[in-house]
C-alpha cells in the first residue's frame, strides 16, 4: 500500500481534478460505485471562494491525441461545496483532496483554514494558475510567488498541502522546489498545456474564449520529462499526470520519479481507466516488469 504523505492508498493511482465527478457518476451506478470506486483518493473539481459559472461553450475541442478545453472552473464556492458537496463526497470509500483556488493570499487562506478544520479533508490540493491580484504575476509561473505563497498558508493547517504545478513556464522543477521550500508537502504536475484550435467550418478558433489547456496522450512526453527533472530537484512526493491511459504510461511515471499518477481525460473515454491502470501497474510490478527506480528517489 503506497503511503502519501501520510495517507494510506490502495494503490497509487489517483484521479486528476475535474476529470471525474464523482457525485453524478454515484447518482447513474448507484452504490456500485462505492463497492468497486476506480481510484485510491478521490480528487475533487477546484472551488473558489465565491461560486462560479465558468466560461461560455464552446468549452471543449476534440483533437487527434487529447482535447483542449477551456471550462472556466464553474463550481458553487466554499459555502456550496460545504453545504452540498462535501457531504456526499464524504461518502466516498477513499480519502478525500480538496482542490482550491484564488487570487490573493487571504482568499486562499481562507479556503485552507476552513477545509483543513473538516475531518472528512485528507489532503489539500492548491491550484495555482491565476494571478495574484496583488502583485499582477501567476502564483505557479514564479518560484517567489509560489514560496510566499506556501509561507502564509503552511501554519492554517496540518493537512497535506500539495501545489498544482503548470508545465507552462521554462523551469518547472525551480517553482517545485520554491513550494518545497515554503512548506509544500507534495507536487502534482502537469496542468494542461497552453493551445488552440481553428473550427475548420468557420474559421473561427474551436474554443469560444480562444485558447484553452491541452490534454490527453498528446502531452504524456512533456509530462514525463517534467516529472523528471522535478524529481531531481525535490525530495517531497510527485503526483504525476498528463495522457495516462494503460499501466504502461502509468509505470513510465513512476519510473521517472512520481510517487503516484493521475488519470485525467481517459476517463472520459473510459470511466473505469483509474481501475483499469491500477489492475495494470499491479500486475506489472508483481511480474517483475515494472523496471526501476520507482517513485521519487530524492
Amino acid at each position: 500500500m503506497p503511503d502519501f504523505c501520510g495517507i494510506e492508498l490502495e494503490h497509487p493511482v489517483i484521479n486528476a481534478s475535474g476529470t471525474f465527478d464523482a457525485i453524478a457518476a454515484r447518482r447513474i451506478y448507484g452504490d456500485a460505485l462505492l463497492a468497486d470506486f476506480p481510484f485510491s483518493a478521490f480528487v475533487s473539481k477546484t472551488i473558489t471562494l465565491e461560486s462560479r459559472t465558468g466560461n461560455e461553450p464552446q468549452r471543449i475541442w476534440e483533437t487527434p491525441a487529447g482535447m483542449i478545453n477551456s471550462i472556466g472552473l464553474p463550481n458553487k464556492g466554499l459555502g456550496g461545496f460545504l453545504a452540498e458537496d462535501l457531504p456526499q463526497l464524504a461518502q466516498l470509500p477513499v480519502p478525500l483532496i480538496v482542490s482550491v483556488m484564488a487570487t490573493n493570499h487571504e482568499n486562499f487562506a481562507r479556503l485552507v483554514s476552513e477545509l483543513g478544520s473538516r475531518d472528512e479533508v485528507a489532503a489539500i490540493e492548491l491550484n495555482v494558475s491565476c494571478p495574484n491580484v496583488h502583485s499582477g504575476l501567476i502564483v505557479g509561473e514564479q518560484p517567489g510567488e509560489t514560496e510566499s505563497l506556501l509561507e502564509s498558508l503552511r501554519p492554517l493547517s496540518g493537512k497535506p498541502l500539495i501545489v498544482k504545478l503548470t508545465p507552462n513556464v521554462a523551469a518547472p522543477a525551480e517553482v517545485a522546489a520554491a513550494a518545497e521550500q515554503g512548506g509544500a508537502d507534495a507536487v502534482s504536475l502537469i496542468n494542461t498545456l497552453k493551445a488552440s484550435a481553428i473550427d475548420p467550418a468557420t474559421g473561427e478558433p474551436g474554443i469560444r474564449a480562444g485558447q484553452g489547456g491541452l490534454s490527453g496522450p498528446a502531452v504524456r512526453p512533456v509530462a514525463v520529462a517534467q516529472v523528471r527533472a522535478v524529481a531531481a530537484a525535490v525530495s517531497i512526493p510527485i503526483v504525476g499526470m498528463g495522457g495516462i491511459s494503460s499501466g504502461a504510461d502509468g509505470l513510465e511515471f513512476l519510473r521517472a520519479g512520481a510517487s503516484l499518477v493521475a488519470v485525467g481525460t481517459e476517463s472520459f473515454r473510459d470511466p473505469r481507466a483509474g481501475s483499469r491502470v491500477a489492475g495494470a501497474i499491479a500486475a506489472a510490478l508483481q511480474t517483475g516488469q515494472g523496471g526501476a527506480p520507482i517513485g521519487n528517489p530524492a
